[in-house]
């Protein structure tokens, strides 16, 4: 009986091992291969981390069994290391130092959430811009990237530059809204991406990604920098638009017994069509930068993890 249980248990724990080396080598495609046809794969490959700790793990424990299966668990950790690079950067922390380099060109990106009203948490929304542009100026950049840049419009939508960066220095602004946002934003608001800097743009140029898209448009500015041209990209894309029930449905789904297969599955059909879109945004962004004369900075929240095919 105790042979049998045995047997039961090492066929259990075979299997399962095959099927966590399938799943990281399908995470390892997950850079190549295009979200709208392998929804799947693109999905699997937020688990990789997990799924390559675990091949790791296991292999370790092959290899203090001696065990020839030690061998595959060595390719496909081979095989991973390509998107285990993409994803974790080995490099120590330099430190940032508010005093920068003559030579050096400092460039910042954050998205903002609308000076931390759209946030999640934030409830109340409390808008922390006065603490945002503070930490902006002293971190003394040359160009500023921001997305989901919110502004109060007032009388007129042509001067969205806020004093308080205008007193950081900042007097060459090229702002561009989202279409999504007007119906939010009609009477008082507008939100958008901006490229804010500290030296005169030579060329300016925005994107739409398309009229029912959820994406901040594409935009690019010209400097001239140290007697060199270079143009600075900013954008933000598709989003996967999570409301509070999704988050509640993600939450539900650690208790089995609250979880709902039909919210899990709009679950899964929101991540796949921000997905499919993202890829397409991302072909855009990638033919603007093959097509620019110049050096390029890409700066932007892409809405993807580091080893996915939008990256």
């Amino acid at each position: 009986m105790i042979n049998k249980a045995k047997k039961i248990l090492k066929i259990v724990f075979l299997i399962t091992n095959v099927v966590l080396l399938l799943l990281c080598l399908l995470t390892c495609l997950s850079p190549f291969l295009h979200p709208g046809n392998n929804a799947f794969i693109a999905l699997a490959g937020m688990s990789f981390p997990f799924l390559f700790l675990l091949v790791v793990v296991a292999g370790v424990y092959r290899a203090v069994k001696k065990s020839k299966w030690v061998w595959v668990h060595a390719v496909v950790i081979i095989a991973g290391l390509y998107q285990f690079s993409n994803v974790f950067g080995f490099h120590a922390a330099a430190g940032f130092t508010q005093q920068k380099q003559p030579a050096a060109l400092r460039v910042v990106t954050w998205n903002l959430s609308s000076w931390g009203t759209t946030k999640r948490g934030n409830e109340n929304k409390i808008n922390y811009k006065s603490e945002m542009t503070s930490l902006l100026g002293n971190l003394n950049a040359d160009v500023i990237c921001l997305q989901e840049y919110n502004f109060l419009r007032e009388k007129t939508i042509r001067d969205t530059l806020i004093t308080e960066l205008k007193e950081k220095g900042y007097h060459y602004f090229f702002f561009a809204r989202s279409k999504y946002t007007m119906h939010l934003y009609k009477s008082a608001h507008v939100t958008g991406v901006a490229i804010a800097s500290k030296y005169p743009f030579k060329d300016t140029v925005h994107f739409d990604y398309g009229s029912d898209d959820h994406a901040e448009p594409l935009i690019y500015a010209d400097i001239e920098f140290n007697k060199a041209a270079i143009r600075i990209f900013t954008t933000h894309l598709e989003s996967v638009r999570f409301e509070a029930y999704d988050y509640d449905a993600l939450h539900n789904l650690k208790e089995p017994s609250n979880a709902s297969i039909t919210k899990t599955r709009a679950i899964a059909w929101k991540l796949k069509q921000a997905y499919i879109k993202r890829a397409e945004q991302a072909k855009i962004l990638q033919q603007k930068i093959k097509e620019s004369p110049h050096p390029v900075i890409v700066c932007g929240d892409f809405n993807d993890v580091p080893g996915s095919y939008v990256y």
